[in-house]
């Protein structure tokens, strides 16, 4: 089993940047491919980027441009930078693990707040 911790989140103005890490337990989560979530209030919660074992990255459009996912697969760390934030950026963001023998995990996610 996995356990994921978040951190990194808090208040920042519009136009600002903030490094969201999850670090996780075990030893195989280079063998993961690692997404980060987001959900506002009243909002289904929705993929923002993810990344492959081999380190490919796909993103949400509406951060294509300003976010960045990354992996230290030594550290057991992925990381998401997210750069010129946005007032509609504001949601819990949830690291997420996936392996199709391993599992699935979530964290228990970190509060993100971008003031106007």
């Amino acid at each position: 089993q996995v356990q994921l911790v978040e951190s990194g989140g808090g208040l920042v103005q519009a136009g600002g940047s903030l490094r969201l890490s999850c670090a996780a337990s075990g030893s195989t989560f280079s063998m993961y491919t690692m997404d980060w979530y987001r959900q506002a209030p009243g909002k289904q919660r929705d993929v923002v980027a993810t990344i492959s074992p081999a380190s490919t990255t796909n993103y949400a459009d509406d951060v294509k441009g300003r976010f960045t996912i990354s992996r230290d697969n030594a550290k057991n760390t992925v990381y998401l930078q997210m750069n010129s934030l946005k007032p509609d950026d504001t949601a819990v963001y949830y690291c997420y693990a996936a392996h199709w023998r391993f599992g699935n995990y979530w964290g228990q996610g970190t509060q993100v707040t971008v003031s106007a």
